[in-house]
């Protein structure tokens, strides 16, 4: 680092670093947000972050003061946000579909100095603080009647790119949610994935589906595409089906950032047929691996490839990934150039021959600085600017990357090591099966065999007719270790609010 960038700067700061240059390149009156029938050039936003963050200073709000936002997505949402970063505080953006507990947990952990929230959310907010150690001093439920008469000029608050940000709380897959923490100088490379690799430019509209407080959203919408001096389009319903193609047909995005789960049900609402997304230039793909099927029936649907990729919590956005000059299905795509990556085998050597497993290990400008009041776990996951994502990944001969599943979903069966994400794959291949989950279930033995939960589509035959068909087709296509022992036919899986699939709740299934 130069002396230069040690010293504090209103430049670092993330908010400046976001939309401070957008009004010097002439694109004030540019729209920077559209959200249903609102449109908010970047002069607009800029106005609104200033007020609401003059606002927080009036009441006493600090640099390094923790700041909770749960919100809907909305143009107030994104200038409350970039408010507490250009002040110097810490920015914090809750899950929306949290339970009390979850929001009780953050206001203690967190120990905010303010509570932002929509009127909606009162009663969970309520419920939170019934439960919770710790009561936010300051709580606001309308920012646009907060922040009314503060002075729409403020000078960004002078930081270190090492200075704290944003804290994002992991989605919680595995276990409690844990909050990572990221500095100003962390959104430095926040639009080279949009910028390099698919052209983002002003005038471009990036929709992402998944909500703002998701990393995935928040990197490449928020930070990204604003960043490029793009279009950012916001929804404030939950993304399903029939809500995003409506968006879609309102605001026409050239760039669609979503899920797996939601792209498979866009091909079941059969809406990837409506003009409006014949005019989406890439559709961009990240929060699980992507089924091979989804891929080529959306290929087919639409003659445009998903263009999957990986990023977490802790690094904000992607590392590997497919652009548009180079995808191969089935494949989390080829490490970025800000990226620096290494897989450590079981052995705890690196990985260095293709087609071999092991842990994937990142590092590259946005890694977070540690966990948020976790010690034990920053020390297991974060080693000299290192970040050990948990995944297991191969590559192949050709550079591709595959990514095998979580490090604690992969199964030793019969003294070998099982990928989930291959059973999945063949089951998805028998008609009628529309959901596979495959895990590790312990027998009277004690031994570990594979147990697969599957969801059926409305029409499907009967469950003994499908259950033969899967264990036919495992039979054909698997070693025998490899063939699950226990089917269970359920209704639904259980995911996060973010799409993500709980693996430690499908083994519930099996207990029952």
């Amino acid at each position: 680092m130069t002396t230069a960038s040690r010293q504090r700067s209103p430049s670092h700061n993330a908010c400046e670093q976001i939309i401070g240059w957008q009004a010097a390149a002439g694109l004030g009156d540019q729209p920077a947000i559209l959200a249903g029938s609102c449109s908010v050039s970047y002069a607009e936003l800029t106005a609104m972050t200033n007020a609401v963050g003059n606002a927080l200073l009036s009441h006493g709000i600090k640099p390094d003061d923790r700041i909770l936002l749960l919100t809907k997505d909305s143009p107030e949402m994104v200038a409350a946000y970039m408010a507490v970063m250009k002040i110097g505080a810490i920015a914090v953006a809750l899950n929306t579909r949290s339970s009390a507990r979850e929001i009780g947990h953050a206001m203690a952990d967190s120990q905010c100095s303010a509570f932002i929230l929509d009127p909606e959310f009162r009663p969970l907010f309520q419920s939170g603080s019934d439960i919770s150690e710790y009561l936010p001093p300051l709580v606001i439920d309308d920012v646009a009647e907060f922040s009314a008469g503060a002075s729409t000029e403020l000078e960004a608050c002078p930081v270190l790119p090492t200075d704290k940000a944003f804290l994002i709380y992991t989605s919680g897959t595995t276990g409690a949610a844990k909050a990572a923490i990221h500095r100003h100088g962390d959104v430095s490379i926040g639009d080279l994935h949009l910028r390099v690799n698919f052209n983002v430019r002003p005038g471009d509209r990036v929709f992402s589906t998944s909500k703002l407080f998701f990393a995935f959203a928040l990197g490449h919408s928020m930070i990204g595409a604003l960043k490029c001096g793009a279009t950012i389009i916001l929804h404030d319903g939950w993304p399903d089906a029939d809500g995003v193609a409506a968006v879609v047909e309102q605001h026409s995005p050239t760039i669609l950032l979503s899920v797996p789960t939601l792209y498979r049900n866009l091909l079941r609402s059969r809406v990837t047929g409506l003009p409006a997304f014949k005019g989406i230039r890439h559709f961009i793909s990240a929060g699980e691996r992507l089924p091979d099927s989804v891929f080529m029936e959306w290929l087919e649907e639409t003659k445009r490839p998903i263009l999957e990729g990986i990023g977490t919590s802790e690094i904000v956005f992607l590392a590997i990934a497919n652009t548009p000059s180079a995808y191969r299905k089935g494949s989390s795509g080829r490490p970025q150039p800000w990226a620096t990556v290494k897989l450590i085998g079981e052995d705890g050597q690196p990985v260095r021959k293709p087609d071999q497993t092991g842990v994937l290990w990142l590092k590259m400008a946005s890694v977070a600085a540690g966990y948020w009041n976790r010690a034990d776990k920053t020390a297991e996951a974060f080693q000299k600017g290192w970040y050990c994502t948990g995944d297991i990944f191969s590559f192949d001969a050709d550079g591709w990357w595959e990514h095998h599943g979580r490090g604690d979903d992969m199964l030793k069966i019969s003294g070998q090591w099982v990928s989930p994400a291959e059973i999945e794959e063949h089951a998805l291949k028998v008609p009628g099966i529309i959901e596979a989950a495959a895990v590790g279930v312990t027998n009277e033995d004690g031994l570990v065999r594979l147990g697969l939960a599957v969801v059926s589509a409305d029409h499907a035959p009967g469950q003994d007719i499908l259950e033969e068909s899967l264990r036919q087709h495992f039979e054909r296509n698997l070693s025998i270790y490899k063939c699950p022992r226990r089917i269970r036919f359920v209704e639904a899986m259980p995911r996060t609010v973010t799409g993500k699939l709980q693996r430690f709740r499908v083994r519930d299934f099996f207990a029952q």
